[in-house]
């Protein structure tokens, strides 16, 4: 768990990725979560599944979250103490993490996708500095981009624009709190699509636009999207060996920069679950997690989630229930 070793057994996780568990063996002297909140066998607990090493010079600067050593390679079953990945009916917490408790009011519908998707794109538009008034663009209506909408919202901003080309995906956003949204199919020009976001920002465009899609080629089109000044937040191209072409006097002569972030800082995690409190009621938060599929069925929710080429998917974000 936080300072010894525990167990966790698995309900209704990973979101295809990492989610939450509810605790199966406390480690010893282990009583409260990093809180301070107690903690018993049986709790659900949402924690951090990445550890910073607390001696590099990112980590001796205070930026844990910029760590290059916080995730290790992977290792299989056979590596002591066994319980290493995600798609398991149990995980096990190394010392050093953090766990925080779940509160009672949220379902584990709602709080399986609190580490990847919401965590992150809290800790994302928090680094990329959305302030109260802003114009925020987000690029993919995909688990990342639904709630980002919700978060930019509730951090104050005007106007929030998504771009998709799903439109199941893009009625979600609107549902999320998007106040316009923008179908590639239906504006396949490119020169259109900035002149809308212009068009819904004053003249001036962005202050903020984001990739959570995950394809290189968009990054162009979101930085002529900012307003002179503004900040492109990269999160959604996590492949290596992805690239694109871009002319760099654009951000010289626009002033504007590119801000990459990967995982987050532990205190978004408790964050990220008041919100979740917060706003049970103004978004509907059922919504995200349309499917659910046994741990043995695996591969089928891979293939039935896949999006890339298809016209539509029923599914907006799948778990996995062991």
């Amino acid at each position: 768990m936080t300072h010894e070793t525990a167990i966790s057994d698995v309900e209704i996780i990973w979101i295809l990725m990492f989610s939450f568990d509810s605790v199966a063996k406390l480690g010893s002297g282990i009583a409260t979560d990093s809180l301070g909140r107690p903690l018993k066998e049986g709790d659900r607990v949402a924690y951090t599944y990445f550890y910073p090493c607390g001696r590099c010079y990112a980590c001796l600067h205070k930026e844990p979250a910029a760590c290059p050593h916080k995730i290790e390679r992977p290792v299989g079953p056979s590596t002591f103490p066994h319980l290493h990945g995600a798609f398991a009916d149990h995980y096990y917490l190394r010392p050093g993490g953090a766990i925080f408790k779940v509160p009672d009011q949220l379902a584990d519908e709602a709080v399986a996708g609190v580490n990847c998707a919401l965590s992150q794109v809290i800790y994302g538009l928090h680094v990329a500095g959305v302030r109260f008034g802003d114009r925020v663009v987000i690029q993919g209506a995909g688990g990342l981009g639904v709630q980002a909408a919700a978060v930019a919202k509730d951090m104050g901003a005007a106007t929030v624009i998504v771009v998709d080309q799903i439109p199941g995906r893009l009625e979600l956003a609107r549902a999320f709190g998007a106040d316009h949204t923008l179908n590639l199919k239906e504006v396949p020009d490119r020169k259109e699509r900035v002149k809308l976001v212009r068009q819904w920002t004053g003249g001036a465009g962005a202050d903020v636009a984001c990739d959570l899609v995950g394809f290189p080629a968009v990054i162009p089109e979101g930085i002529e999207m900012l307003r002179s000044g503004g900040t492109y937040l990269e999160i959604g191209t996590i492949s290596r060996g992805a690239t694109f072409d871009f002319e760099p006097s654009l951000l010289v002569w626009g002033s504007k920069k590119i801000v990459g972030v990967i995982q987050y800082d532990p205190w978004v995690i408790p964050r990220a679950l008041d919100f979740l409190v917060r706003t049970k009621d103004r978004w509907p938060w059922p919504r995200i997690l349309s499917h659910k599929y046994s741990l043995d069925k695996i591969n089928e929710a891979f293939a039935a989630s896949e999006w890339h080429n298809k016209e539509t998917t029923s599914i907006t974000r799948a778990a996995l229930t062991p």
